[in-house]
């Protein structure tokens, strides 16, 4: 795999004069292994500081210099001068009655973000945000619906372990636990912020880092397809496929991007990711997001059978998640469990997501932030709901 070519440091000793008012600091939280090496050697240090960096940012949890104890006092000094550890600010901490924790993430230029942990057992799952909003508009979805206002830096992106993994340490001994997987379905498309959700991938499975598997790392994604033909030139990771529907018509109205790559392209584009893998068992999998009388039917299950035939491939189903906004309902009980038996009668490994943080509005699909929306499709949104509620409460 190949790593992307950092830009250069913003700040250098040589570039500092007496004239200089202030400096731009490098802020090297989102910086990965290979960017971190030639950083230092773009200062004139050697390059097995990166090593050191890594490990007190994102191992120790440590944002100062003066407390890496390892580096000399001359380069304490001259880091401190020229860079900075920044992590983007908590603004609220939310925890559910079911233990899921939910934070709001305020991100330069005041908007936020959400990112949110789900503890299971000695397991501890993070959902990480890759956009502010989402340049996507996918109809079940919340995110898109606040509009789209910039992607996020790879240090906003790896904060966002950061701050979970911080908030574990806090916790003691007897509490503690760790993050054994990410996945990258929060708020924004992934693959539409290529560079910085690649960076931040592979600090999170670096050693010197957050050690992660591989195969507990997901990036999800609605098909964009261009992309994800690049995706295995430079990471190895987990696959997941926002999928919703298993004919164009459909999914041209739930996940519009499917106008622009339609399923047979984006399934012939994921399964050429996972053929390049060295892992030959690796599978992706099909998220199918259940909409009362949308794509919950039994004919909507035996077409996605059909489609996955032949694709290597376990299926998440995910009981729609209601918000403000839409008016999708959640399918019943027993239309997830026909649908489920229908697949896996065909063979498949099907299973129902959990709905978990619902109550905080933290569940598959809610997750919405505060985005200064640079679309203005949420004031659309918004415009269109209020029309709606004035008829209803028109009199007769």
């Amino acid at each position: 795999m190949s790593e992307l070519k950092p830009k250069p440091p913003l700040a250098t000793t040589e570039e500092l004069t007496e004239e200089t008012v202030e400096v731009v600091k490098t802020n090297l939280m989102g910086l990965s292994p290979v960017q971190m090496k030639e950083y230092f050697e773009s200062i004139g240090e050697k390059s097995f500081r990166a090593t050191q960096l890594l490990k007190w940012i994102h191992q120790q949890g440590v944002s100062s210099f003066e407390e890496m104890t390892n580096l000399s006092k001359p380069l304490r000094e001259k880091l401190e001068k020229l860079a900075e550890i920044k992590a983007p600010e908590v603004v609220s901490d939310h925890l559910s009655i079911d233990g899921t924790r939910k934070w709001v993430i305020r991100v330069e230029g005041g908007s936020c973000i959400e990112a949110v942990l789900i503890p299971e057992g000695g397991r501890g799952t993070l959902c990480v945000s890759s956009q502010v909003g989402c340049s996507l508009d996918c109809s079940f979805c919340s995110t898109g619906k606040q509009g789209f206002n910039r992607d996020l830096t790879s240090s906003e992106i790896i904060g966002q372990v950061w701050i979970a993994a911080k908030f574990y340490d806090s916790m003691g001994a007897t509490q503690r636990r760790v993050i054994t997987n990410v996945v990258m379905m929060g708020m924004g498309e992934p693959l539409m912020n290529f560079d910085n959700v690649v960076a931040a991938m592979q600090l999170m499975m670096d050693d010197n880092a957050y050690g992660l598997s591989k195969r507990r790392v997901t990036l999800s994604t609605a098909g964009v397809v261009p992309k994800l033909d690049k995706l295995a030139d430079h990471v190895d990771v987990s696959l997941a496929i926002s999928l919703h529907a298993a004919e164009d018509e459909l999914r041209n109205e739930l996940v519009p991007i499917n106008r622009k790559y339609p399923i047979a392209k984006l399934m012939e584009s994921a399964q050429a990711y996972i053929a390049r893998m060295p892992d030959l068992r690796r599978k992706l999998t099909i998220e199918y997001t259940l909409i009362d009388q949308v794509n919950d039917r039994p004919e909507h299950a035996e077409k996605l059978a059909k489609l996955l035939a032949d694709v290597p491939c376990k299926i998440n189903l995910i009981p729609f998640n209601p918000f403000p906004l839409s008016d999708y309902q959640r399918s019943s009980g027993n239309a997830i469990k026909k649908f489920q038996d229908i697949l896996i009668q065909s063979g498949f490994t099907a299973t129902v997501r959990t709905t978990r943080g619902e109550d905080i509005d933290a569940a598959c699909g809610q997750l919405a932030g505060a985005v200064n929306d640079l679309t203005r499709r949420s004031q659309r949104y918004r415009d269109r709901a209020e029309s709606v509620l004035k008829v209803v409460e028109a009199p007769n």
